[in-house]
C-alpha cells in the first residue's frame, strides 16, 4: 500500500465572508471549521499533514495551535493548483499518494475520506475526484463526464459554457492523487483567461491527455461537499450539523426536550439517560456523562462532565471538569481550569478559575473562588472572595479538609487554611490560619445610641 500524506488548502481570505478574519478560522460549533477537516483525516494515518495557509497566516496557525502539521506559507494567494505547488519542495522524494483537501468543509467525514481512498487505490489511477450531485451547483466546478460516463474533466463555474452550468455533480474539492505526475502536471497548467489564477482541477484533464486514468467518487450525502464561502452558508452549515447531531444523540438514547433548539456540535459525546432542556448549546469536544440533565440556556465548551450531574439553567462552563453527581447553577460561571471533584455543589452566581473543588464540598451562592486548591467537605458561605490579584500578579489559596467559611469573607492569597478551621462571617483573613482554629478578621463594632436620630435630623436641616 503506498504512503500517504495529506494537505489541506487554507490560504484563501474568503471575501464573501466579508470579515478580517481568515475564512478556514471561523468557528462552527465552538472550533474553527479547518478543525473538522483535520478530525475527518485522523483515522486515515497520515504520514505527514500539511496545511497550506497565506491570508492571515499567523492566525489560522493561532485556531491550530497543538496540532501535528507541518504549515507552508503561500505568499501570494493565485488559485488552488498555485497553492498546491508551494507544498512541493517539502513533499520533495515522496511518491505516495496525495490526498488534498479545502479547509472550509467542516462536514466532512472520515467515512467519506477512506472510501475515496480505496477506491483510488483499488483501481490504482492516478487521480479520484470527490463528486456530489447537488440541487442548486452554482459557485462549484462541474464534473465533465464523456458519454460514457468517464471524467473528462473539472470546469469552474466562470469559465463554463451555458450548457455546463447546467450540470449538478460538483466538484467536492477532496482529491486523491499520485504525487509524482501531479507535480509534474502542475507544472504545465497554465492561468486561467478569466481570474488568471492556477486550478488544480486542471490537472486532471491534463492527467487524462497525457494517458492517466482518472475518476470521480461521488458521496452519497451531498451535504459534505458544502464549502463555506458566506456568512449565509456558515449558518446553514451549523443548522445541518445540529440537526444531523440532534438525531445522533435521539438514536443513543438521549433525550432532547426540543431538538430543534438543541445545539449541539459533532465532536460532542454524550451519555445515555442524559437529558437535554432546550436552548443547551454544547461545542468543541465537551464529553457528557451518563444521566446527566442540563437545564435550559447553557453554553457549555470544551468541558467534561461526569455521570448523574445536574447543570441548572443559565450556566456558562468552560475548559472545565465536573465530576460524578455535582449540582452546578443556576447561573454559574466555570471558567478555564476548574475542576469539581465528585458531588459537589457550586451554586447560583458562582465564578470559579482556575481551582480544584474537593469532593462533597459546597460552594452556595454568590462566590468567587479563584487560583484555588480546596479540600474535600468544604463548605463556603455567600459573599466569599478569594482575592487572588494584587495589581501585578496571581498568588493561590490553600483550603484544607472540612474548612467552615462563614458569609462575606475575604481570603486575601498567598493564604493557607488548615484543615477544620472556622472563618468567622465578615472577616478578612490575611495571615494562614492553623487547622481546628476560628479566625476573626474584622474591624472593631462600635454602638453610639441615639446617633441614628440625630444624623437624620441634620440631614433634613440640609435639605
Amino acid at each position: 500500500m503506498n504512503e500517504l500524506c495529506t494537505v489541506i488548502l487554507a490560504g484563501g481570505q474568503g471575501t464573501r465572508m466579508r470579515s478580517k478574519l481568515p475564512k478556514v478560522a471561523h468557528q462552527v460549533a465552538g472550533l474553527p471549521m479547518i478543525a473538522y477537516v483535520l478530525e475527518a483525516c485522523r483515522t486515515l494515518r497520515a504520514k505527514r499533514t500539511l496545511v497550506v495557509v497565506g491570508y492571515q497566516a499567523e492566525r489560522v496557525r493561532e485556531a491550530l495551535a497543538g496540532e501535528a502539521i507541518e504549515f507552508v506559507l503561500q505568499q501570494e494567494q493565485r488559485g488552488t493548483g498555485h497553492a498546491l505547488l508551494q507544498t512541493r519542495q517539502a513533499l520533495s522524494g515522496f511518491d505516495g499518494d496525495l490526498l488534498i483537501l479545502s479547509g472550509d468543509t467542516p462536514l466532512l467525514t472520515s467515512e467519506t475520506l477512506e472510501g475515496l481512498l480505496e477506491a483510488h487505490r483499488r483501481a490504482r489511477v492516478k487521480a479520484t475526484i470527490l463528486t456530489a450531485e447537488v440541487l442548486d451547483p452554482t459557485s462549484y466546478g462541474r464534473v465533465v463526464r464523456d458519454e460514457r460516463g468517464e471524467l473528462l474533466r473539472i470546469v469552474e463555474e466562470p469559465e463554463a459554457t451555458p450548457q455546463e452550468r447546467e450540470i449538478r455533480e460538483i466538484n467536492a474539492g477532496v482529491y486523491c492523487f499520485a504525487a509524482v505526475p501531479l507535480f509534474e502536471a502542475l507544472q504545465a497548467i497554465r492561468p486561467s483567461a478569466v481570474k488568471g489564477e492556477l486550478y488544480l482541477p486542471d490537472v486532471v484533464a491534463l492527467l487524462r491527455e497525457r494517458g492517466g486514468r482518472v475518476q470521480a467518487y461521488r458521496t452519497a450525502d451531498p451535504d459534505e461537499a458544502r464549502g463555506i464561502n458566506s456568512r449565509a452558508e456558515l449558518a446553514e452549515v451549523h443548522r445541518l450539523l445540529w440537526r444531523k447531531t440532534a438525531a445522533w444523540l435521539l438514536a443513543e438514547g438521549i433525550t432532547l426536550l426540543d431538538p430543534e433548539s438543541a445545539y449541539v456540535g459533532p465532536l460532542v459525546s454524550v451519555g445515555p439517560d442524559s437529558i437535554l432542556y432546550p436552548n443547551v448549546t454544547l461545542e468543541g469536544r465537551t464529553a457528557i456523562g451518563e444521566g446527566t440533565t442540563i437545564h435550559s440556556g447553557c453554553r457549555i465548551r470544551d468541558a467534561k462532565i461526569g455521570d448523574g450531574t445536574v447543570i441548572l439553567d443559565g450556566c456558562l462552563i468552560q475548559e472545565s471538569e465536573i465530576g460524578d453527581g455535582c449540582q452546578v447553577g443556576p447561573y454559574a460561571h466555570l471558567r478555564p481550569q476548574a475542576k469539581l471533584r465528585s458531588k459537589v455543589k457550586v451554586g447560583n452566581f458562582v465564578e470559579v478559575k482556575k481551582s480544584v473543588i474537593g469532593e462533597g464540598s459546597k460552594v452556595p451562592h454568590l462566590t468567587y473562588i479563584g487560583d484555588t486548591s480546596m479540600g474535600e467537605k468544604v463548605n463556603v458561605g455567600a459573599g466569599t472572595i478569594t482575592c487572588n490579584y494584587d495589581g501585578f500578579a496571581k498568588h493561590r489559596t490553600v483550603i484544607e479538609d472540612e474548612v467552615f467559611i462563614g458569609s462575606n469573607t475575604n481570603l486575601v492569597a498567598p493564604v493557607s487554611i488548615g484543615r477544620g478551621a472556622i472563618i468567622a462571617a465578615g472577616s478578612t483573613i490575611t495571615e494562614d490560619v492553623p487547622a481546628d482554629a476560628l479566625a476573626f478578621g474584622r474591624a472593631q463594632q462600635i454602638n453610639k445610641p441615639g446617633r441614628a436620630a440625630a444624623l437624620r435630623a441634620k440631614r433634613q436641616q440640609k435639605r
